[in-house]
């Protein structure tokens, strides 16, 4: 018994009329020759009249060798191993719903994989003990992996083959599967050049952290006046956007009440690691320079331990 092939599901073969995800294998005569890859690779042909509803003048425009397609079971003789399969059958709708199961599956199979080789465990052991009474009570073992990492009593109901097993699965599930925060980012520049201007632009800037909470956070740091850096770290990347919006509107009607302008340099977005070391590349020179000009020290510091609240 094989450590990392299985199925996806338990059903050995598929059912009639259901969607399948196939990869093109070879171009015939009488169609083309695919294998199941959520049925462990079984093989399976699409006829040539089932390519497409249209007259076929090229079959290399309509499927070639190597491609994944989702297809439609018209027939399954469990006997000889014989599956019909049909592309034509097959509407936008249904590709994306096959799409999104699959790519479900795969994940799960690559969980799966992981589990077996480190546990020296039979995947199939594991598909059965786990993965498909797990199918069959959240229709899909993902949604319940997902599931159990708020919810661990989840586990309870599953009989693991050992508690080797359930650990590793356990932890790889949480480094896996654990949503991972998304940093969103806007640049400002506030400015006021009223009598007490200074004072202005940081009781403005303190608007953006008013609202802050342990769950929300949004920080000011300063890059080089009258440039300004809001970010924020949240789970679900349109919270964070908005989160941002609504600490510059609030930013700009309190600079603007002062006779101070506030304006967005960059639109709230989500960014990388690498934007990140621009920007700290980009503080790091602007405080080098700072410190060749003798007596800004001082101010820049105040300055910036005050905007970032510390």
């Amino acid at each position: 018994m094989s450590l990392t092939n299985c199925r996806y599901y338990e059903e050995k073969y598929p059912e009639i009329d259901s969607f399948v995800m196939v990869n093109v294998k070879q171009i015939a005569e009488m169609g083309a020759y695919v294998k199941l890859l959520e049925y462990d690779n079984i093989d399976g042909m699409i006829l040539l009249s089932e390519l497409s509803r249209r007259r076929i003048r090229s079959i290399q425009k309509l499927i070639r060798v190597g491609r994944n397609e989702v297809v439609v079971v018209l027939r399954v003789d469990k006997e000889k191993g014989y599956i019909d399969l049909s592309k034509r059958r097959v509407s936008p709708e249904d590709i994306t719903k096959c799409d999104e199961r699959y790519n479900k599956s795969k994940t799960v199979h690559s969980i799966m994989r992981h589990v077996a080789e480190k546990t020296s465990t039979p995947i199939e052991e594991l598909y059965k003990a786990i993965g498909w009474p797990l199918n069959k009570k959240y229709g899909h073992s993902l949604d319940a992996f997902q599931l159990s990492i708020t919810n661990p009593d989840i586990w309870q109901e599953v009989a693991f083959p050992n508690d080797v097993v359930k650990d590793e699965l356990l932890s790889y599930i949480g480094k896996r599967l654990t949503p991972q925060p998304t940093k969103v980012r806007a640049d400002i520049e506030v400015t006021c050049f009223s009598y007490d201007g200074i004072d202005a632009v940081k009781t403005a800037l303190r608007c953006a952290e008013a609202n802050n909470t342990s769950g929300t956070q949004v920080k000011v740091k300063l890059v080089s006046p009258p440039l300004y850096v809001l970010t924020s770290q949240t789970l679900d990347k349109n919270v964070g956007l908005q989160l941002l919006e609504q600490a510059i509107q609030a930013i700009d009607a309190n600079i603007k009440a002062a006779g101070g302008s506030c304006v967005v340099k960059m639109a709230p977005k989500a960014v990388t690691e690498g934007d990140d070391a621009q920007l700290q590349a980009l503080m790091e020179k602007n405080e080098r320079e700072n410190q060749e000009v003798s007596g800004d020290e001082d101010e820049s510091a105040s300055d910036e331990r005050v905007v970032e609240g510390d």
